[in-house]
């Protein structure tokens, strides 16, 4: 079985909601009623770049392993907002628990993300008034056994 991009991005979706407490839209801005804070700035939006690497299974094994690649951008109406909100997706992806794992799981139905790391920052940038954040992350993820 090969790995759904679509189910690991709603799984990311759902855990940077949960652990920044703002809205998290996918593909584009968040609307009055997503969850949990609606279109109120400032809002984070997940865009889906894709596998860049993917290997399947060997012959007889029924798992895969998948790289893919996200960028989420965090936008504000201030800068000091953008970087906030850059700094709550950051930690909602990355930040570990004093017991070692992940402090924020994201937990894709049918998969296992063994491995999470910060691909690019490219940092904050203002067009007509709106402050965003750019940052891009890459999450290794795997088939689990059925």
């Amino acid at each position: 079985m090969t790995v759904s991009g679509r189910i690991v991005s709603l799984a990311l979706q759902s855990t940077i909601a949960a652990s920044t407490g703002r809205s998290c839209g996918y593909g584009t801005a968040p609307i009055a009623s997503s969850l949990p804070t609606g279109a109120a700035t400032p809002y984070s939006v997940l865009y889906p770049l894709g596998f860049p690497t993917t290997s399947g299974p060997p012959f007889g094994d029924a798992t895969a392993d998948a790289r893919l690649l996200y960028q989420v951008t965090s936008v504000a109406t201030t800068a000091e907002q953008a970087e906030w909100m850059a700094d709550k997706v950051r930690s909602a992806v990355l930040a570990r628990s004093s017991a070692g794992p992940a402090a924020y799981p994201i937990s894709p139905v049918g998969y296992s993300v063994m491995g999470r790391e910060l691909d690019k920052e490219e940092g904050l940038t203002v067009a007509g008034g709106v402050y965003s954040y750019v940052q891009r992350f890459a999450l290794d993820v795997t088939t689990l056994n059925s």
